[in-house]
């Protein structure tokens, strides 16, 4: 088969937790994915872990069709270091760039092998909270129950209308104990789920999953919270820091 007669070629990056994953094939599969866990890594890695997926398969940016990038919430800088990679291959390539949440490609993880039932999505926010949002993953599309939000664990389960039938990320697991009398069965962590990256490929293409991004040169993730830096600045001054990126929304 020629490279052109190739089926279209998409690239998936997810920064948002402390795994940092890359993904590459045409959705929903992924034919080759890497990663690496520790946040501190996600600046010296990102490009290579990119490089080395596209080198697997014996392609370039340039044969790419399109761009998922992780929505978060997340990690602050861990988000803005995979979203500015995913833009400057946006740009060399010429290609769409479109964001799903990295909660919801966690929850995507259990439901490959759960099937279409409610899965709470978890990332540790620190504080005794957690990046949350409730979901069921159809084959065909994707219905949020609650929406990406930083809230205790007891809040997430007051806002949920149903009872998930499984929690995953690594907040559920540092809360395990509360997870565990609100779903009725101990989480799954991080290294139990497919990498996110390869979730995000396997979700591009679903009703409801994906947010367009009318200017991708200018879109932010959804943080979840301001960097703590952001934060003390703004204590200090008694005023919004200018410029500042969006939280949670």
């Amino acid at each position: 088969m020629t490279p052109a007669a190739r089926p279209p070629f998409w690239l998936a990056i997810d920064t948002a937790h402390e795994t940092a994953s890359v993904a590459v094939g045409p959705p929903p599969a992924a034919v080759a994915s890497t990663w690496v866990r520790g946040a501190r890594q996600h600046a010296a890695q990102v490009i290579e872990l990119v490089d080395r997926c596209l080198a697997a398969d014996g392609r370039s940016v340039r044969d790419l069709a399109g761009i998922v990038i992780g929505d978060g919430p997340g990690s602050f800088t861990g988000l803005r270091i995979g979203w500015a990679a995913a833009k400057g291959l946006m740009t060399e390539g010429d290609v769409p760039l479109v964001a799903v949440p990295s909660l919801l490609a966690a929850a995507a993880g259990a439901a490959a092998v759960l099937g279409a039932v409610p899965v709470a999505a978890c990332f540790d926010a620190l504080r005794g909270q957690v990046y949350g949002a409730v979901y069921i993953v159809h084959p065909d599309r994707v219905e949020t129950l609650v929406v990406p939000d930083v809230a205790t664990v007891g809040e997430l389960a007051q806002r949920a209308p149903v009872r998930p039938r499984a929690a995953v990320g690594d907040g559920a697991v540092r809360y395990a104990a509360e997870i565990t009398r609100w779903v009725g069965a101990a989480p799954l962590g991080p290294e139990q789920l497919v990498p996110g990256a390869a979730a995000l490929l396997a979700l591009v293409q679903r009703a409801g999953a994906a947010r367009a991004l009318a200017d991708p040169a200018t879109a932010e993730p959804v943080y979840g919270r301001p960097a703590e830096a952001q934060v003390k600045w703004e204590a200090r001054h008694g005023r919004p820091l200018p410029d500042s990126p969006g939280t949670a929304r």
